[in-house]
This record gives structure tokens, C-alpha cells and sequence, in this order.
């Protein structure tokens, strides 16, 4: 008898946009970058999608492995990067060896948008939203750019956030349901 095994991709889809919609508020400029944003990021950015990602080993799903143990430990290197020199263990990472970080994220998750074209819409925008989101950072760190720009940066991080959490709310309440509750608009095949 074959086990049936839940579906991770809520959970890490979760972990995911809540953890950046509350940092993309920070970037907005509504609130400074406190404990609360590091702890979504070690936990539920990080870990819950780590777990997620392992979870997608268990079915097979290298895509799925891939995306969620790497935006996992993307969360918990972010953090880190903020607390070391808070620790007086290391310096502040420069801005242009951020723009440098941010540009492999969004090249990293430009190419991973590839790999959701024969998935549903909602995901093809988390992953296209999300490599605009980190070549957008990339400009901000380059040039130093703040104002109102970093403001409409962190405005289009949290359109992408909210992505992520209508997509896994989406995937719930449909399986739940036994029907579509939220559409996620499958492409066609």
C-alpha cells in the first residue's frame, strides 16, 4: 500500500510570503528592521521552508527541493548577514557586495521561473515577481539608490509576498475543499 504524503508546497509557500511581505514593509519604509523580521526569517522563512524542501525530496519533486531548501537558507543567510556585525563579529556587508548577493538570488530565481512554465500562473508570478524583486534590490545596493525608489522596491516585495501567501491558501482551501475555492489558473496543456 503506497503512503499518501501531504503536499509541502503551502507550507513553504507561507513561510516564503509572510516572511517577505513583512520585510518588504520594512523596505517600504513603514517600520525599521527589528527582531521580528530576524525571527520570521530564521523560523519561518528559513526553517519552515527547509523542512518544505525536504518534504518535496520525500515526492520526488527536484524543483520543489530546490526552490524551498534554497530560499530556506537564503532567509537564514540574510539574517545572519545582519547579525554578525550587530555581534561585532564581522564588518557590514558593503552595498555593492549586497547588489553582488542579490544579483545571484535573481539570477538564480530567473532561471527557476523556467522551470514553472508548465506549472499554474500564480506560481510562473511568485517566481517572475520575485527575480524582479531581487535584480530591483540589486539596483537599490549598486547605485545606493534610497527614497522613493527603495520605497516602490519594497511595494512590489510585497506584492510578491502576497503572491506567495494567496498561492498556498489557494492550494489549502482547494484540497480541502475538494474544488477550486481560490483559482490558480493551471496553463493549458
Amino acid at each position: 500500500m503506497s503512503e499518501k504524503l501531504a503536499n509541502p508546497a503551502p507550507l513553504g509557500l507561507m513561510g516564503f510570503g509572510m516572511t517577505t511581505v513583512l520585510l518588504n514593509l520594512h523596505n517600504a519604509g513603514l517600520f525599521g528592521l527589528d527582531s521580528m523580521i530576524l525571527a520570521m526569517g530564521i523560523f519561518y522563512g528559513g526553517l519552515a521552508q527547509i523542512i518544505a524542501g525536504i518534504m518535496e525530496y520525500k515526492k520526488g519533486n527536484t524543483f520543489g527541493t530546490t526552490a524551498f531548501t534554497s530560499y530556506g537558507l537564503f532567509w537564514l543567510s540574510l539574517v545572519i548577514l545582519k547579525l554578525i556585525p550587530v555581534m561585532g563579529l564581522w564588518s557590514w556587508s558593503s552595498d555593492i557586495s549586497m547588489a553582488a548577493y542579490f544579483f545571484m538570488w535573481g539570477l538564480f530565481t530567473f532561471v527557476m521561473f523556467f522551470g514553472t512554465l508548465k506549472a499554474n500562473k500564480a506560481l510562473q508570478f511568485v517566481f517572475m515577481s520575485l527575480a524582479i524583486l531581487f535584480f530591483l534590490l540589486t539596483i537599490r545596493d549598486a547605485f545606493g539608490i534610497g527614497g522613493l525608489y527603495a520605497q516602490a522596491v519594497g511595494i512590489e516585495g510585497i506584492i510578491c509576498g502576497l503572491s506567495a501567501v494567496y498561492l498556498a491558501l489557494a492550494e489549502v482551501l482547494n484540497e480541502a475543499h475538494g474544488k477550486t475555492i481560490l483559482p490558480i489558473c493551471p496553463t493549458k496543456k
